[in-house]
């Protein structure tokens, strides 16, 4: 079976740490649940991931170096 997490085309994704995720949510002013969602199921997350976690993704971008999205890993 394929490992879709780790073809070229599918952009990093990290488990954020609870630090990290406070430092994020006080940067913006906003609070967990609106951050964008991305399902369990999705086969990019990596396999620690859970319900409630946040996920760092890292994009390659046309403007910008790269581009960072948070996303909150919903069922």
């Amino acid at each position: 079976m394929v490992d879709v997490s780790q073809h070229e085309l599918v952009p990093e994704h990290t488990v954020l740490e609870d630090d990290a995720l406070e430092e994020v949510l006080e940067e913006y002013d906003i609070d967990r649940t609106d951050l964008p969602k991305i399902q369990r199921k999705d086969p990019a997350l990596p396999d620690e991931a859970e319900v409630g976690d946040v996920i760092k993704i890292v994009r390659d971008s046309r403007t910008t170096e790269q581009a960072i999205i948070y996303r909150l890993v919903v069922e």
